[in-house]
């Protein structure tokens, strides 16, 4: 039996942990939180990470406990809509959920072992550091210069009871601000970005809904009601954190997944999508090659597609919190709008 330490009990942690043979590792998870979270916001599932579901069996449960995120537009702060988008390829599924469905993947014979780790595992085991942007993994394998690095905003988000009209969904986009709602099973996943100086680490969730409530105090009615309906016990808060370029994510006995390798800013939603990627990617390759072998694989295949995303998701963020360039912004949007639109009644309706 091989042994593997996951430092990191979270969406990268687990899915390694479901994906990798029982019959040929032996697994121990590493996790200083002694149980699930019980709140969390809607996460969006793209192409690839459902496809990383399906090798772990829990498509079908996705599309049991997720909500299809049909359609949106990108609007001003009064809700009038600037760009229409539509989809049908997107699941949307809150953190807790998709994290029981990971945890009920796990085999039974992959151990737990809950607490902060303060000092990583020598046992000759394959270390893997599953344990989020502030990774102490990745710290002390890579060194200081990976330190995660504070961006100036914050990010608030939760959920309501009430669900959302369609004509209200989408990202409430003005100056250097970032409002946005979608529909999450019976109710509403919110969550709103902005430049704040609370934090950087430890963020009062009341204080941070109280000053969320006060930025977004002349946006639409939709963003209104929700702020109204949000409480702290239903909403989390805190700074978005990143981590620098990285050239690769695997060396010798040690590798990185998620987070830990490349925590982008929320702006393209895809920070949850390519930890589950990346970590059903790394437990295949382990089942089918030698570990050398596997590790440069996972290099090879995660390192480029995912810096290229974080790359492509803080341009989106600079573009989206514009402070200064927002009218131009504005008006390309929604010139793009109308001719989004002028395509689409071109199209002839099926008979």
């Amino acid at each position: 039996m091989e042994k593997v330490d996951i430092i990191g009990g979270g969406i990268a942690g687990l899915a390694l942990a479901a994906r990798l043979d029982p019959g040929r590792f032996d697994v121990t998870i590493h996790e200083q939180r002694p149980e699930l979270p019980g709140v969390g916001t809607t996460l969006a599932m793209w192409s690839g990470a459902q496809a990383a579901l399906a090798e772990l069996g829990l498509l079908e449960t996705l599309k049991a406990a997720g909500a299809r995120l049909a359609s949106g537009a990108l609007r001003d702060p009064s809700g009038h809509p600037m760009l229409a988008m539509q989809g049908n390829v997107l699941m949307g599924i809150s953190r807790p959920g998709l994290l029981s469905m990971l945890d009920s993947a796990v085999p039974p014979s992959v151990t737990r072992i809950t607490g902060k780790v303060a000092e990583l595992p020598n046992n000759g085991a394959l270390l893997v550091g599953a344990d989020g942007v502030h990774s102490i993994v990745r710290r002390t394998a890579w060194g200081s210069r990976t330190q995660a690095r504070p961006t100036p905003f914050l990010a608030v988000r939760g959920v309501i009871p009430s669900q959302p009209s369609p004509s209200d969904v989408g990202e409430y986009w003005g100056s250097a601000t970032l409002f946005g709602l979608a529909p999450a099973g019976s109710g509403t996943n919110w969550y709103a970005s902005f430049r704040s100086g609370l934090g950087p680490d430890q963020v009062d969730v009341e204080e941070a809904l109280a000053l969320t409530r006060h930025i977004f105090q002349h946006h639409s009615p939709a963003v209104q009601h929700v702020l109204g309906e949000a409480t702290p016990e239903t909403s989390l808060a805190q700074r978005i954190w990143t981590t620098p370029p990285m050239a690769r994510y695997a060396k010798e006995g040690i590798v990185l997944l998620g987070d830990a390798a490349h925590a982008m800013t929320p702006n393209l939603g895809r920070g949850a999508c390519e930890a589950l990627v990346d970590a059903v990617t790394l437990g295949r390759l382990l089942n089918e090659l030698p570990r050398k072998q596997a590790l440069a694989a996972y290099n090879k295949q995660r390192v480029l597609p995912t810096q290229q995303l974080r790359i492509a998701s803080s341009l989106m963020g600079r573009v989206a919190l514009a402070e200064t360039m927002h009218p131009l912004r504005d008006l390309l949007l929604k010139s793009a709008g109308r001719r989004v639109a002028t395509r689409r009644k071109k199209v002839p309706t099926p008979e």
